[in-house]
Formats: C-alpha cells, sequence, structure tokens
C-alpha cells in the first residue's frame, strides 16, 4: 500500500511586536495521524534549519497513542506538541504527557483544561480568541507563551495580550488599521511610481532619484546590502553602490518587498511583509516545479508579491494595475486570478487537493515549495 505524502499548511504565529516566533502545522482532515503526517513533513532533509530560528507547533490529536520513540527525532528544542483539551481528561494521558513534559518536551493545551494542563505538564494554553476570552485563570496556571488564534485585526491582538496573551495567528495582516495602509497621499504616489519604475525595468538613475525622496525606503535598502545575507567586505552607503552590488534582477525583487517594509504608526514591523515574501516565493518555485520558462518564473515572483499591494496601500487593486505597466498574465491574475498565473497565485493563497491535482502539482513538491518560501520569508524578515 502506497502512502500519500501529506498535504499541510503551515500558519505563522506572531509575537506583540508583529515578529514570527513559531509555525503551526495545520494537517488536512483526511491526512489520518495528523501527527504521523507531520513527522513525514519534519524528515525532509534540513528542515528545522530551513525554518530557524522559529519553534514547530505540532497537532497530536490522540495523545493516548503518542510514543516516546516517534519523539526522539525531534529536537526538543524546536518542538510544541499541541494536544487538545479534551484528551487531558484521562489520567493515563496525564501521566504520559507529565513524562514527555519532564524529558524536555514543551506541551500546548488547545482549549481551556483547567488542572488537567498542569497534571499533563503543559507550559502554554492555545486558544480560539476571536469572540471570546478565556478565564483569567487559565491563563495564570501555566507559565506561557500562551496562543490567541482567530485574531482579524491589530486591536484585537491588543486585547488578547492585555488578557495574557503573548503569541497570536490569523488573518489580522490582511486587516490593517484604516491610518495604517499607505500613509498620505504623496507617500502613496511615490510607491506607485517606484513600481512603475521596477515595472518597466527603469533606468538605475531613475530609481535612484526616487529613492533619494523616499527615507524610509532608502534607509531599509542600505540596511540591507550592509546586512550579513551579502556578507559585504566594505559597507555600502550610497544608492548607485546598493544598486550594483544587488544586480538588477535581484534590485527588483528586494524593492518589491521593501515596500512593505515600512514600519507602522506604532513602530511594530508591518505583517505584510513575511506573507508577501511567502506568496512570491512560493508563486516562484511552483512555477519552476511546472516547467515555467526563466520569465514566467520571474512573473510569478512579481504577481505573488504584489497580491497584497491593495491591502499595503488601501485602493483598489483596479486603480493599483491602472497606474504600473504590468505583463497581461500579471494583470490577469491580479484582478481575477485569471489564466495558469492567476490559477497558481489562488492555489497559494488557499490551497486544496482539488486544485493542486488540477494544477498538476504533487503534495511532497507542493511541500517543498511552501518550505523554500517560508524559508525566504524568514530570511528576509531578518535581514530587513
Amino acid at each position: 500500500m502506497v502512502i500519500e505524502f501529506p498535504l499541510v499548511e503551515l500558519q505563522a504565529v506572531s509575537n506583540a511586536h508583529n515578529e514570527w516566533v513559531a509555525l503551526a502545522f495545520d494537517v488536512s482532515a483526511d491526512a489520518g495521524d495528523a501527527f504521523q503526517a507531520a513527522l513525514t513533513l519534519l524528515k525532509t532533509p534540513d528542515v528545522f534549519a530551513a525554518l530557524a530560528p522559529l519553534d514547530c507547533i505540532l497537532p497530536v490529536p490522540q495523545p493516548a497513542l503518542l510514543e516516546l520513540s516517534q519523539l526522539e527525532t525531534l529536537p526538543t528544542n524546536r518542538v510544541i506538541l499541541r494536544v487538545p483539551a479534551a484528551a487531558c481528561a484521562e489520567p493515563a494521558v496525564q501521566k504520559k504527557l507529565a513524562g514527555y513534559a519532564d524529558a524536555g518536551y514543551r506541551i500546548m493545551i488547545e482549549g481551556v483544561a483547567g488542572m488537567a494542563a498542569t497534571l499533563c505538564g503543559a507550559r502554554s494554553l492555545m486558544v480560539d480568541a476571536a469572540q471570546t476570552l478565556p478565564p483569567v485563570l487559565a491563563l495564570v496556571a501555566q507559565p506561557g507563551p500562551h496562543l490567541a488564534t482567530g485574531m482579524g485585526s491589530e486591536q484585537r491582538i491588543a486585547e488578547c495580550a492585555k488578557a495574557g496573551f503573548s503569541w497570536f495567528a490569523g488573518d489580522f495582516a490582511l486587516h490593517p488599521p484604516h491610518d495604517a495602509s499607505a500613509g498620505d497621499g504623496t507617500s502613496r504616489k511615490r510607491l506607485l511610481a517606484l513600481l512603475g519604475l521596477l515595472a518597466r525595468d527603469a533606468d538605475s538613475r531613475e530609481l535612484e532619484v526616487l529613492l533619494k525622496q523616499d527615507p524610509a525606503l532608502s534607509y531599509h535598502l542600505l540596511k540591507l546590502v550592509n546586512s550579513a545575507a551579502f556578507a559585504l567586505s566594505s559597507p555600502i552607503h550610497s544608492f548607485s553602490q546598493a544598486i550594483n552590488v544587488l544586480g538588477r534582477r535581484q534590485l527588483q525583487r528586494w524593492l518589491q518587498l521593501l515596500l512593505y517594509a515600512r514600519q507602522q504608526d506604532d513602530g511594530m514591523a508591518n505583517p505584510l511583509l513575511p506573507l508577501a515574501a511567502v506568496r512570491a516565493a512560493q508563486m516562484e518555485a511552483l512555477s519552476k516545479a511546472l516547467g515555467w520558462e526563466r520569465d514566467q518564473q520571474d512573473m510569478a515572483f512579481v504577481a505573488g508579491v504584489f497580491s497584497l499591494l491593495d491591502v499595503l496601500l488601501g485602493m483598489p487593486m483596479t486603480e493599483i494595475v491602472a497606474a504600473l505597466s504590468l505583463d497581461l498574465d500579471v494583470v490577469m491574475a491580479l484582478l481575477d486570478r485569471g489564466g495558469p498565473l492567476g490559477e497558481l497565485l489562488a492555489l497559494v493563497e488557499r490551497h486544496d487537493r482539488a486544485a493542486l491535482d488540477r494544477a498538476g502539482i504533487g503534495h511532497e513538491t507542493y511541500w517543498q515549495a511552501q518550505l523554500q518560501a517560508y524559508h525566504w520569508a524568514i530570511q528576509v524578515s531578518r535581514n530587513i
């Protein structure tokens, strides 16, 4: 019997500063044993190195069946075992989990389990706090960090942080505060102008003139080229040097991502940055796996990174596309998710088994592309 490679979605977990701290493994319901499926994924060569330094939160829906031999290949300092609260009522499960906790494995209870959480040796809780908060005592009993899921806005994150949560997951990045989407009209026009120059592969001098008008973007570009990612022997001080170091193709890619690097009014990182990086890198990796030409792979990257511009700029995608000289395939993808590029973008935004089958993408190929994309996003976040 051939066991099909499991399908998984990684969900980023952030701290109160919008910095990624962990990745939650969400295994598809038809994968059977969710923990065994996650183990299959974690046997991917260099997977922990690719996702470093983030923790990995793994589902253990049936802790009574969990054996120490299954855990021995996992690094205790990088793995958190997520156990449903209902399963913690059994004394045998409490004893087993407490033993694993004593051995150094971290236990996270999904839901509120009361005293049972303590008996299991759990350190933290994972609670859907989209609408209601758990009792105060539930969070106090364990040291944390406690994870609040279902976060749809930064306001809700602030409320949950006040209640005692310090880790957060949800689609809040797609719902920024109205006054923090793009700054004033001048800033928005400058961003669109820069995007237009990038789209038509403008001369470096034109880019330099516009960059000098945007102190925040200029700062991030110089910070990037002087980061450990490039390991230069001498520091870069000018835009022309930066352009020469990066090269045209890399300059375009990094500037597209740097548009998301602007700090918000409260000084926190923009949560759209790593999300845009994931989409762009995953689009490129999948297009390469499908055998697309290099130019098509570049367009896939652009479609991925530009797919969040409407959220970033707080304006309709139709207006953004009208201001840019984009390839027709990219325009169709951004506006209607049309054409092969649009179908791939829709798949990256929300994968499912049927869509993968239609695209001719195997589950293992999809996992490798996802792993590569998250590795890229982690590096982007650390270097910008």
